[in-house]
């Protein structure tokens, strides 16, 4: 194994910056970034609430290639603003997944943000309109768009429902999915209702192991980068279709699990109703372990594809 690889699969993905993803995450050298540094592309918003800019607004696009093939990709940076989605932000990753159309190449999405800025509230909530857009647009045509989550800012908000149109999705178990992070549901709700602050209620009802066992992730992974690369080749040679019977399907399936476990008051209670044993002892199992317990049990989204 070369020192890149090695490199490379010592990785943190959790850990890891949006450019140090793609470096681990494409073939060597392949990477050519699209509205580079030298741009400086930055929101017009932030400096009028004296805030602070960078260069590439968060999100980094381009074009590379892995294992041999040619893709497009896009990282989002959750060390800016908590990933989130602004006017630039979203304008680069929507233009990204309209050139896919155009070349019939597939996308990578590196998912790694809280959701909308509140200071570009419109620009934000527009931009996520016209990326979801974008994706099916690109789907309808053929194209594979593949999102990969396990940053640190996780994939919340506009960028969960992003994430919820793509044709397949890899979780690693600091991934967390949902529409609504925990600060969220507490200011809301109460903190009876969700306890922010405890982290274990947190990672078992957002995290990784507990989206893939209900089906909101195809794909359950290690935090190493050549975890997620592997998972990435493998995801690109599935087909995904995109039509109205793939939709109605898939609405099919979200009512039966709404049915299913509408009244559960946590995620272990999931756990056991879908037949896994010892459904405490999840958060704590290594990957393998995990994997071994409950290949049988999760909930199938392909069976809505």
């Amino acid at each position: 194994m070369t020192n890149t690889k090695a490199n490379a699969a010592a990785l943190s993905w959790y850990e890891a910056s949006a450019r140090q993803r793609i470096d681990a995450l494409l073939d060597p050298g392949s990477f050519h970034e699209f509205i580079g540094p030298e741009q400086r592309e930055k929101s017009p918003h932030l400096s009028i609430f004296d805030l602070p800019e960078q260069f590439d607004d968060g999100i980094v696009i381009g074009r590379g290639r892995l294992d041999g093939s040619s893709i497009l990709i896009a990282a989002q940076e959750g060390r800016f603003m908590g990933g989130a989605f602004g006017e630039i932000h979203g304008a680069k990753l929507t233009g990204l997944l309209r050139a896919a159309r155009k070349l019939q190449q597939d996308v990578l999405i590196l998912f790694d943000t809280g959701g909308v800025r509140l200071q570009e509230a419109n620009a934000g909530e527009l931009a996520i309109a016209e990326i979801m857009r974008a994706v099916i647009e690109a789907r309808r045509a053929g194209i594979r768009v593949v999102g990969l989550i396990g940053g640190r800012a996780g994939c919340y908000g506009g960028g969960s429902l992003i994430a919820g149109t793509c044709s397949s999705l890899i979780i690693s178990e600091q991934g967390r999915l949902s529409v609504s992070g925990p600060e969220v549901i507490e200011t809301n709700k109460g903190i009876e209702e969700f306890d922010s602050r405890d982290r274990a209620l947190v990672w078992r009802t957002m995290g990784g192991k507990h989206r893939y066992l209900i089906g909101g992730a195809d794909m359950f992974v290690d935090d190493e980068a050549m975890a997620f690369r592997d998972a990435a080749i493998t995801a690109l040679q599935r087909g995904r279709r995109c039509d109205l019977a793939v939709l109605e399907a898939e609405q099919q399936r979200l009512e039966r699990r709404l049915k299913r476990f509408g009244d559960a008051g946590d995620a272990v209670e999931v756990w056991q109703t879908i037949g896994v044993e010892k459904p405490t002892d999840i958060p704590g199992l290594p990957i393998n372990a995990f994997l071994q317990r409950t290949a049988d049990k999760r909930e199938n989204a392909d069976d809505a594809r």
